[in-house]
């Protein structure tokens, strides 16, 4: 999926790894990470009792400060007793296209074998990079109501 947000790149990657994007997009989540290749991520947030869950975890595969994130994605312990051998690939790639203009690249791919949360991706993740895109331009994401 190929987005163009009306901003430079750097409030474009604060909204993608920082506490307030996260918060906003990720449904009350933040990504606990020091960011660095080979390391663990957790995006944790309130459950459903309001205690704070693990809802995804994973490596970082790639990363670039401001320009690529790569992580491997497993859904967290709470979701699937089978979390571990649930995994996929999310990845996000800024192109500076002008000083106010920033192309992002996102991929959520390398699924494994009967994943049930492929299905479920195609709908969530239009819905999530709208929500940025919105949220770097006006700084409000789009309420889905979720």
């Amino acid at each position: 999926m190929t987005l163009y947000i009306a901003a430079p790149a750097e409030p474009v990657w604060e909204a993608i790894v920082g506490d307030d994007g996260n918060r906003a997009l990720m449904f009350g989540s933040v990504l606990r990470s020091d960011l660095k290749q080979g390391s663990r991520y957790e995006y944790v947030g309130p459950g459903e009792d309001g205690a704070e869950v693990v809802h995804v975890y994973g490596e970082v595969l790639e990363i670039e400060p401001g320009t690529l994130l790569s992580l491997s994605e497993h859904p967290g312990p709470s979701y699937d007793e089978k979390h571990a051998e649930r995994e996929s690939r999310m990845t996000w790639r800024l192109t500076k296209e002008s000083d106010a203009l920033t192309k992002l690249e996102f991929t959520n791919d390398h699924w494994s074998e009967g994943n049930p949360s492929a299905a479920a991706s195609a709908e969530t993740w239009p819905r999530v990079l709208s929500s940025l895109k919105t949220l770097v331009e006006t700084g409000k994401p789009i309420d889905f109501g979720w």
